[in-house]
């Protein structure tokens, strides 16, 4: 800190430096018992299972929040992982939906996560499910004695590239998405592709529609992938067939490896959103309000689909895109089985999202737009652009 004399008396400027540190960790069969990461990779030095489970004086605790639908499919699994383990746990299942994703669901987990008591600092909370479930439990986490540490555990695609990886908890308000919420990043985000076998197609879907705004705005790779492989991605629920370098276990991989390291790229310098010039808000100027506006008939990626459609259309219009290549991206989305157009989406509702958006980025709209495939440009539009858009989009 430093300090300043002023005739008016003295005044320290207090400058500390806050460092993160979490892992993002790959592995394969995370709920089979013999696999220690769920209990120790979180661990900057982590023990093998034998030395770390096994402490006579003190039995491990955990507890862990799971989405009532993840919980139906896991239960029995999550539960007999755990007591082999010999871990004194608590396991709550809720539903954790859109709709519920409320300050009255994060409450309800703290008053049980203080029924039971862990020690803050030895005894991570676990969350096991979709964005929502990883959202609402970050945000209690962040908040049960000032910061409690989580892991996360993403089940659906869409959470397994986007929410997992970075440090935003949030639950909705004032029917607002995400309104109430903080900064707090997981100790450790555990990707695990089995998961994402037990998920409908349409959740399939929803999670690649993050995967091309990344494609779109940083990688052309990425892009091509998802245009030549996407529906064979849906096909296979990006599991590996019994050949090794089979083209799904390759897209797969490939595509899922991409997707977070452009997200990390973006992510990671910029974790409290001090800079407003956010490439991962692409999708995300009037998706919330789509979104919100017709609970719950359009999933996520869904309204975010949407969202990037119009915005293609407008950065077409801009002199941004080719006819060709604004073409090639709408039937890229609809080869992902993703909607690219809602009767909700009024010009109305474009504008109120954008004069919301003002308010909120410094008094410029700061509006992602793409340039040819895999860059991009932030860009205040005309509003002259928006409705020639908007009409060519309809």
């Amino acid at each position: 800190s430093y300090e300043t004399l002023t005739e008016k008396g003295t005044s320290w400027t207090v400058v500390t430096p806050i460092i993160f540190s979490y892992k993002v960790t790959e592995t394969h069969g995370l709920l089979d018992p013999c696999n220690a990461t769920l209990l120790t990779g979180h661990a900057h030095e982590p023990q093998t299972s034998a030395d770390t489970l096994r402490i006579p004086s003190k039995p491990i605790k955990r507890f862990v929040v799971v989405d009532q639908e993840v919980y139906r499919i896991y239960g029995s699994q999550i539960t007999k992982y755990f007591e082999v383990n010999n871990v004194t746990c608590k396991i709550l299942a809720l539903p954790t939906t859109e709709e519920n994703k409320s300050m009255e669901m994060a409450l309800k987990i703290l008053e049980e996560l203080n029924s039971f008591s862990i020690d803050r600092r030895a005894e991570p909370v676990i969350a096991i499910g979709g964005g929502v479930c990883l959202d609402i439990v970050g945000l209690a986490a962040s908040l049960y004695r000032r910061r409690t540490p989580y892991i996360r555990v993403p089940t659906t695609l869409l959470s397994y590239i986007d929410a997992s990886v970075g440090a935003k908890t949030g639950v909705n308000f004032a029917n607002c998405k995400n309104k109430l919420g903080s900064y707090i990043p997981p100790v450790a985000t555990y990707l695990d592709l089995s998961f994402i076998k037990t998920i409908p197609r349409r959740h399939i879907s929803n999670g690649l529609a993050e995967m091309l705004k990344m494609a779109l705005m940083k990688h052309k790779e990425l892009f091509e992938l998802l245009e030549k492989h996407g529906q064979h991605l849906l096909d296979s629920k990006f599991q590996s067939d019994s050949s090794v370098f089979s083209v799904s276990s390759q897209s797969a991989s490939r595509s899922t490896r991409l997707a977070i390291v452009t997200m990390l790229e973006e992510l990671a310098p910029n974790l409290w959103e001090d800079d407003l010039n956010r490439l991962v808000d692409f999708g995300h100027v009037i998706s919330p309000a789509l979104e919100m506006r017709v609970l719950p008939s359009l999933l996520h990626g869904e309204a975010v689909n949407i969202d990037m459609a119009y915005m293609v259309y407008v950065s077409r219009e801009s002199g941004q895109l080719t006819e060709d290549e604004k073409n090639r991206i709408i039937s890229c989305m609809v080869g992902l089985e993703l909607p690219v157009w809602h009767q909700a989406c009024t010009m109305e509702l474009i504008q109120s999202s954008l004069q919301d958006r003002l308010k909120h980025s410094g008094g410029l709209v700061r509006m992602p737009l793409p340039v040819g495939l895999g860059q991009a440009i932030f860009n205040n539009t005309s509003y002259e652009v928006l409705t020639s858009a908007y009409e060519k989009w309809c």
